[in-house]
């Protein structure tokens, strides 16, 4: 169990070495937030102060990719990286432009991965409560195949070592584009339970991630969906929190757990269509901080950087328990955070939702919850509202 805020131990994982690696300058996943979150943390006095600090992560090997990824997807890779890229690499999804070839691909990857498992068996050792590894949430990377920027899957890797070592794991991903590579990895597994909030597949990359995907023979039932619709706002997002994540969480009763904490959820974010901001953030770690269960971080999507850099602070600092009357709260941001957008604080000002945008949400989502809901509550001891039990026995 998780101690109370004042004497919860936090880890912030950071390898000097990434600093010196990056992805092609005109794609848009940008390797350098998290150094860019870490240098925030640093100036606002809250790394190392005690029961918050930074450790150096280790980087995967080999043997550890390969607990997830194929022998000869990885000597593709490292080929691809070397400036080889034949037909089999273009048949595994390399080479398109949102899985770029360039000579860092596969080094990061192990950067990101072992950290994953730093921070895995760091929890499992109990030498931490919270730990954040914001270099990864590679969370679309198959055992052969890249894709959606991922190469090599982190939070995998990290659930297979936490679930290996007889601990009940809870995936939770709130990142906009939904998590298939860690569906894919466990969805006959019943182990590790995966629940992903995305932007509906019908308007967002990987075009999938439905209700109806639950999961197959031991994992039926643990492997779970909600399609957020194009313009999903706070309060839409914190009611499939309340209605379907805890719930499942409270019922599942997980020993450990992985948020991927993707930001490319909030307005403003250039490759998708949600709504949010990231007062969210607080909310939700507030809620899972509350089940006191020890923690991995993950980071994930965020193409806005300076939105994504905020948003990961502040997720930071809720999980330290700052009080709002902080450096980082007291309208102080447009200078000392460096944003012309906003000056006040870490927190994003409250956005207004007009009528009709709160009328398409909320029908649209209210019918992807029932449906959810009378998918998997069953197979948790849950009761479905009525009209979710009606849309399961019309599903067969």
């Amino acid at each position: 169990m998780v101690p109370p805020m004042k004497d919860r131990r936090l880890v912030f994982l950071y390898p000097p070495a990434v600093e010196a690696l990056s992805y092609p300058p005109d794609c848009p996943f940008k390797t350098q937030r998290a150094g860019l979150t870490r240098q925030r943390l640093l100036s606002f006095g809250w790394l190392g102060d005690g029961h918050s600090r930074e450790v150096a992560p280790r980087q995967a090997t080999r043997a550890d990719l390969e607990q997830f990824h194929s022998v000869r997807y990885l000597d593709i890779l490292q080929r691809a990286a070397a400036g080889e890229l034949g037909a089999e690499g273009l048949h595994m999804g390399l080479g398109t432009p949102e899985t770029p070839v360039f000579r860092d691909l596969f080094e990061y990857g192990t950067w990101a991965c072992g950290a994953g498992l730093t921070a895995a068996d760091m929890l499992l050792a109990r030498e931490a409560d919270v730990v954040f590894n914001l270099l990864g949430g590679f969370h679309h990377a198959m055992a052969e195949r890249a894709a959606g920027f991922c190469y090599l899957n982190d939070v995998v890797l990290a659930c297979q070592r936490l679930a290996g070592a007889g601990r009940r794991v809870a995936y939770l991903d709130v990142d906009a584009h939904h998590g298939d590579g860690v569906q894919a990895a466990f969805y006959r597994r019943n182990d590790v339970l995966t629940i992903s909030l995305h932007e509906s597949g019908q308007t967002l990359f990987p075009w999938g991630g439905f209700e109806n995907e639950i999961g197959e023979g031991p994992g039926r039932g643990y492997n779970v969906n909600v399609s957020l619709p194009a313009g999903t706002y706070d309060e839409a997002f914190l009611g499939a929190i309340d209605r379907v994540v805890l719930p499942l969480l409270k019922a599942y009763r997980p020993e450990v757990m992985v948020l991927e904490l993707g930001l490319d959820t909030l307005a403003g974010d250039p490759l998708t269509h949600l709504y949010l901001t990231n007062q969210v953030v607080v909310e939700l770690l507030n809620r899972l901080l509350a089940l006191r269960r020890p923690l991995l971080v993950a980071g994930g999507g965020g193409y806005h950087v300076e939105h994504t850099v905020r948003g990961w602070a502040l997720a930071w600092r809720t999980c330290r328990g700052e009080a709002e009357e902080d450096a980082g709260s007291l309208g102080l941001g447009g200078v000392l955070l460096g944003s012309s957008e906003w000056g006040g604080g870490l927190r994003d000002r409250e956005l207004v939702v007009p009528p009709e945008q709160r009328q398409t949400v909320d029908a649209a989502l209210e019918a992807n919850l029932e449906t959810v809901m009378g998918w998997v509550f069953r197979y948790h001891g849950l009761r479905a509202p009525s009209a979710a039990v009606g849309l399961s026995a019309a599903s067969g």
